[in-house]
């Protein structure tokens, strides 16, 4: 079938034509904004049986569109009562003839299994960098102390690397605060990203006791920084 006004597809296997385009073939005098409006008026209702967008208009300047699903714009054609109408009424009836044939329903639903394993496929590629480890670390609440984080690098990944050696390591590669009062404690920002918390802890001197922080790394830390120290293991450890 000649394609007499142009027609998309919805994400849900519903035809839908532009307002825009229906307005121009039928040959509408008033202006596009205020027909449209006086259509709405005869039951339709936004979000049921269209949607409003915005696309470039041929001055390349944006302008107001709609979506209309097909039974919409069949009696929008069927209430304009002219020879266009009526020609637009019936090219909609016969394409949702062609709409529901069986070739047609079989060739959509393949089109729909095809977009679910491109979505499929795509989610898998996305969750590469995670491990099934990973992923349960990174929604837990299980913080871990760098001692501990240190252990769990050698659970996880066998690199041998010491307490010290991982402070180093972190405040080499930017994680923690190198010098001053505040040394080792995580910078802002990547508390802010969620990879560090710190604790108050009091430490006891003999000359009084003293507050101090203690740094713990979340779960969301441990799988990033996991996979920095994997990266540079083949060369560094």
């Amino acid at each position: 079938m000649n394609e007499l006004i142009t027609t998309t597809q919805s994400d849900d296997g519903k035809i839908l034509v532009s307002g825009r385009e229906l307005h121009e073939f039928l040959g509408v005098r008033d202006n596009y904004t205020d027909w449209f409006k006086r259509m709405t008026k005869y039951g339709f209702d936004e979000g049921v049986d269209f949607i409003g967008f915005s696309r470039e208009s041929s001055g390349g300047r944006r302008a107001v569109d709609h979506h209309i699903k097909l039974d919409m714009a069949k009696e929008i054609s069927m209430i304009q009562r002219t020879d266009r109408g009526k020609e637009a009424r019936r090219y909609f009836l016969k394409l949702e003839e062609a709409w529901n044939s069986p070739e047609q329903v079989m060739a959509r639903a393949l089109q729909i299994a095809d977009r679910r394993v491109n979505n499929l496929q795509l989610q898998i590629e996305q969750d590469k960098p995670y491990t099934t480890f990973g992923k349960a670390v990174s929604g837990s609440d299980a913080n871990l102390n760098i001692g501990a984080f240190c252990k769990m690098v050698f659970d996880e990944k066998g690199i041998k690397i010491g307490r010290n050696k991982m402070f180093k390591w972190l405040r080499d590669n930017g994680y923690l605060i190198k010098v001053g009062r505040e040394r080792n404690n995580p910078l802002q920002k990547y508390v802010d990203r969620g990879w560090f918390v710190s604790y108050p802890t009091l430490v006891q001197r003999t000359e009084g006791d003293v507050q101090s922080l203690t740094t713990m790394i979340t779960g969301k830390g441990q799988v990033k920084l996991l996979e920095a120290l994997d990266k540079e293991k083949s060369h560094c450890w």
